[in-house]
């Protein structure tokens, strides 16, 4: 088995990596501190079409199979110390645009994807209630009938990623109680502006602060029938479609950034003496050090094989879930074990490794928690 990147592939992660790291680590330190959400830094990733990776081109976007989009977000992750601005990004492409690309009618497409891909659009994917985040299905967020052919939505979301920017939305509700999870739900677009819709709460967090996380308001808001994605009562294969890939390609942005808090760790043991030595030269930090490539290289592989299939089955959702799972909970590992051995240095906010790991505790809960992730794998199991 060949396991390497074609030329193709190589060249594109390198332009990525360079482009991140030169145009998207602009006041770092301070704009996580105030929680800004940098729109200049998106639009300059749009620029490079990050937004639309895998979009066909004559939609909008770069036209990258599933692997190749895993690979530059893979760079894009190595590059942007901006963790928050990837994680936006990711959220935006992965939940949001491939659900419109893929379940989208040929006016849908029209109307969005190339703003969307070029990050003149931001988007959102707003499933997640007070009373439903893992039982994601227990949503109480309904959808009637108006009597002339489209539906009035009411109930509220939160914890949205993007909600505050947000310009478009895909809405999940309740259309048919009697049908529940399979052919109940069905998913909406809303645009910002929208009577009746509005953010209502920005909220502040531990880590990707510069990720703005907010509740959405739906107050009878009407939609008509041209705003149903993917016909009424496909919210759940949307859903499903969408959390495969967000928990492929998603973390394999944190692919990248466990790569370079590895390197990191590598350049910092290498130079700081202590006892007369360099740190390097104790096993209880290049053991430490060792884990954390052993991590990597099964993080990347679990994902590479994960993205290959997203295009080719429709059973992706085992790798899916061992994916988000190994890579999560090593890029916690990766980013603790960084913060160690930098010691004081990594405690430090001017050298960035604590918000490394603040950034990727949440790692283990967007996106489906760990132990939902458990579940999957041993349903799969037959458990």
């Amino acid at each position: 088995m060949d396991f390497s990147l074609s030329e193709e592939q190589q060249i594109l992660s390198e332009t990525i990596d360079r482009f991140a790291a030169k145009e998207l680590n602009r006041d770092n330190l301070e704009r996580d501190r105030d929680h800004v959400f940098a729109r200049e830094l998106w639009l300059k990733a749009g620029e490079m079409r990050l937004q639309g990776l895998p979009v066909p081109e004559e939609d909008g976007g770069s036209g990258l199979d599933p692997l190749t989009t895993a690979i530059a977000l893979e760079a894009l992750g190595h590059g942007c110390r901006d963790s928050g601005l990837v994680f936006s990004i990711c959220a935006h492409l992965l939940s949001c645009v491939i659900p419109i690309w893929q379940f989208g009618n040929a006016e849908q497409k029209k109307r969005y994807l190339a703003d969307l891909c070029n990050g003149k659009l931001i988007g959102v994917h707003a499933m997640t209630e007070a009373e439903s985040g893992s039982d994601a299905f227990a949503m109480r967020t309904k959808a009637e009938p108006d009597g002339n052919g489209g539906y009035r939505i009411k109930g509220t979301k939160t914890f949205i990623s993007n909600a505050p920017v947000a310009d478009i939305v895909i809405v999940f509700a309740v259309t048919n109680p009697g049908k529940g999870y399979y052919g109940g739900i069905s998913a909406f677009l809303v645009e910002k502006g929208a009577p009746g819709f509005q953010c209502t709460q920005t909220f502040e967090k531990m880590g990707l602060r510069t990720a703005p996380l907010g509740a959405l308001v739906f107050d009878d808001v009407r939609v008509g029938p041209e705003a149903i994605l993917g016909g009424l009562g496909a919210g759940t294969a949307i859903f499903t479609h969408a959390m495969d890939w967000e928990r492929v390609c998603l973390f394999a942005s944190h692919v990248g950034t466990t790569q370079r808090l590895m390197e990191q760790s590598i350049s910092f043991a290498k130079s700081r003496k202590q006892f007369g030595q360099t740190i390097a030269k104790y096993q209880a930090i290049s053991h430490r050090i060792a884990d954390m490539k052993v991590q990597l290289e099964a993080a990347r592989l679990l994902v590479y094989k994960a993205a290959s299939l997203l295009d080719k089955t429709k059973t992706v959702s085992l790798d899916a879930a061992m994916a988000k799972l190994f890579v999560s909970e090593s890029l916690v590992q990766t980013a603790l074990g960084t913060v160690q051995i930098h010691g004081g240095n990594g405690y430090m906010v001017e050298y960035e490794m604590e918000r490394a790991l603040r950034d990727a505790i949440g790692s283990t809960l967007y996106s489906g928690t760990s132990e939902i992730q458990r579940n999957i794998i041993a349903r799969w199991l037959g458990l």
